[in-house]
């Protein structure tokens, strides 16, 4: 949901699930004793008033650990756009933005503006969107579980990392209630026992079940086949062995043997993936798209050789034609030559609108041409790596070409990290990642220009790189035109973004000053002269500016 109401502070607030994202604007003279922003929120659904809260203060009024949060009716939040990250879904709430002036300790109210907005649903009647926290790596973990690993702190803490993401699958899988239903499944790693526990309840349920998974030599296929053995679900799977890399994490749902929905995403089945990484999960009810993924799943039946496969999804799933009025484009790999892969990038660089982009083993060389491009249009990245393979010469250069990039001031990246020691000014040691490859950003989407009237949402199982488009079973879903949908990978992104930026920029200092980061960390005080952060948001061109502009939408 979006809203906007104008004012001597314009508000403008964007809704997900969880997340409500909050852009400011007002005329730059208005703003010239500006010290920052406090915001109130007010909780119909729970009946509570709270002020939002954040970790920088002023210098002279800093009494609490660093890692405390602090009033921000009190220590303003000195930026054009906040975001309330402890929303829940389907509330009501009334921001209230007030506009701070005078000195720490003594400031004044400007002019209220109050911004209603509801929160999006979990469940709809068409198309859902689940993430979980990807937040093993926070300060909030380590508060909520103190001195614990994940399996330490056991069911509460897999509870909270999950949010709604393993629920909604269960929840998808559950719908094969009865015998008029069934199930069949592409699935890479087939590794979480409470996933299998489901299948095999919609089985008892009397509903079929066919499970396609990765079967190649390799370790996934031996951790998939140990714990197919132990679950004793041999009878509901089928193995995929002449795939280079069957990538796929989908289910099709069927009633009377006609497809009706589809769960898919980039999220495995696996400890990793529910609860360590960053992923999502799609639950669209659309015949025709679950149609197409049944299709697809056919093709994948009889574990053809990868140029077979070509041949058939060739024919099967041409190439996309350009048609803004099809909401929903489904993409499947392996596919002959370049030109879905090219086209990919040709979205990315050359739509003239604002990019969001996640990239779980960094950003292709491909890939990079779409962000090199310092024209003041907001391009945002967040990234699990720079890079991926290659000898160190190789990486040493596309790690410095990416690092170019990132100086554009209209491109904002972010690069997964964490705090891993607990002796940077106060903050507590953080927990290490628990998978392999991918330790925070496995998501794979592209937003082109999501806050628009026709924002774009590309969302599945590829990696952004040719092999994924060419050699590897992957299969992806273009939405156009959906605002929900938009809207919450909008929020997530951010929310996301804004943390994994913090820790970069923690990790860089510590290797920057080695064992003296840990005396020269300091986190940065709000100014006490609006003169010192206000005109950056006015300067046109600037990268505060691009934002302002774009988040308000002027």
């Amino acid at each position: 949901m979006r809203n906007t109401v104008n004012g001597k502070v314009t508000v403008r607030a964007v809704s997900g699930t969880y997340v409500v994202f909050l852009a400011f604007d007002m005329d730059q003279s208005d703003a010239d004793r500006l010290m920052g922003f406090a915001i109130q929120r007010i909780d119909h659904t729970e009946d509570e008033t709270s002020w939002l809260r954040g970790n920088k203060t002023f210098a002279a009024l800093r009494d609490l650990a660093p890692t405390e949060e602090v009033n921000s009716h009190q220590h303003p939040f000195q930026a054009f756009q906040w975001a309330d990250y402890t929303a829940k879904p389907g509330y009501r709430y009334t921001y209230r933005v007030i506009p701070m002036f005078g000195d720490p300790g003594a400031l004044e109210d400007g002019p209220v503006t109050e911004v209603p907005i509801e929160t999006e649903p979990l469940y709809s009647d068409g198309h859902d969107v689940h993430f979980n926290r990807g937040a093993i790596a926070s300060q909030a973990f380590v508060k909520r579980f103190p001195g614990l690993t994940l399996d330490q702190a056991g069911a509460p803490a897999y509870e909270w990392l999950a949010r709604d993401l393993l629920p909604s699958l269960l929840r998808f899988i559950a719908r094969a209630s009865g015998a008029s239903y069934s199930l069949h499944a592409a699935i890479y790693e087939l590794k979480w026992p409470i996933v299998l526990e489901a299948f095999k309840a919609a089985i008892d349920a009397g509903a079929h079940v066919d499970i396609i998974y990765h079967a190649k030599t390799g370790d996934t296929a031996t951790a998939n086949e140990a714990v197919i053995d132990e679950f004793q679900v041999r009878a509901l799977v089928t193995p995929r062995t002449k795939a280079k890399l069957m990538h796929n994490k989908f289910i099709v749902l069927s009633k009377d043997d006609v497809p009706v929905a589809v769960w898919t995403g980039s999220t495995n089945m696996s400890r990793n993936a529910l609860y360590g990484q960053l992923n999502v999960g799609l639950s669209i009810d659309d015949a025709p798209l679950a149609e197409a993924f049944k299709r697809y799943w056919t093709a994948l039946s009889d574990d053809p050789d990868t140029r077979t496969l070509k041949e058939r999804l060739d024919e099967l799933n041409p190439q996309p034609a350009d048609d803004p009025d099809q909401t929903y484009v489904p993409v499947f790999s392996p596919r002959s030559g370049r030109a879905i892969f090219d086209g990919w990038i040709d979205m990315a660089k050359n739509s003239g609108k604002p990019l969001f982009m996640t990239f779980p083993f960094g950003i292709t060389k491909d890939f990079r041409p779409a962000y090199d491009q310092n024209d003041g249009i907001l391009r945002f990245a967040l990234l699990d790596k720079y890079v991926n393979g290659g000898n160190a010469d190789s990486r040493a250069a596309a790690i410095a070409e990416i690092i170019r990039i990132r100086k554009h001031p209209n491109v904002g990246m972010a690069l997964g990290d964490r705090i891993f020691v607990d002796r940077v000014d106060g903050w507590m040691k953080e927990s290490a990642p628990i998978g392999v490859n991918v330790n925070w950003v496995h998501t794979k989407f592209m937003l082109i220009d999501p806050l628009g009237d026709a924002p774009v949402t590309f969302s599945g199982s590829a990696n952004w790189s040719e092999p994924s488009v060419t050699d590897n079973d992957e299969n992806m879903v273009l939405v156009r035109g959906d605002k929900r949908v938009a809207d919450i990978y909008f929020g997530e992104f951010m929310r996301v973004f804004a943390h994994h930026r913090f820790r970069e920029s923690v990790a860089r200092h510590i290797e920057e000053h080695g064992a003296a980061a840990f005396d020269t960390w300091k986190p940065q005080n709000l100014f006490t002269d609006p003169a010192r952060w206000v005109p950056d948001h006015f300067h046109p061109g600037s990268e505060k500016d691009i934002k302002r502009r774009y988040f308000i939408g002027a």
